[in-house]
């Protein structure tokens, strides 16, 4: 079996709009960044930030279009998909892209009735699920096994 999932906390770095092909089906494309901090071998403080297009298709896209806003935070569960076309000059072209298939946002503004600060979506969610918060159980020494 094979896995071609991954799973990053982003900030959405661009307006996000909504588009329909032509045959109807709703997508979405926008650009987020990963920031990343280290010290150098001289012990400066350095930064440096990635951008990538994501590329949400079906409802999942409305919802993103309705709701994700720029420089917000959103968790997203995505693919790599790489599509090719003939260019204008005959040459063969390629391009890979991210594919959107979860979404938790992580910033909740902007999002009616929301108690939690953290909504999650996919592509099968007929409408909005509010994550409730994880209640921990609490463990008794008897019931460990060794």
């Amino acid at each position: 079996m094979d896995l071609n999932k991954s799973q990053v906390i982003w900030r959405v770095t661009s307006d996000v709009e909504l588009k329909t092909t032509p045959n109807g089906q709703n997508v979405t494309s926008f650009s987020v960044a990963t920031n990343r901090t280290w010290v150098d071998w001289s012990g400066m403080k350095q930064e440096q930030a990635e951008f990538h297009n994501i590329v949400i298709w079906g409802k999942l896209a409305e919802i993103a279009s309705q709701y994700l806003q720029k420089w917000k935070r959103v968790f997203l569960e995505w693919r790599l998909q790489t599509r090719s076309w003939e260019a204008q000059d005959g040459t063969k072209r390629y391009k890979t892209e991210m594919i959107a298939d979860n979404m938790i946002m992580l910033d909740s503004a902007g999002v009616p009735n929301q108690s939690s600060t953290e909504t999650m979506w996919n592509n099968e969610t007929p409408a909005i699920k509010k994550t409730e918060p994880k209640k921990e159980e609490e463990i008794n020494i008897e019931d460990i096994p060794f």
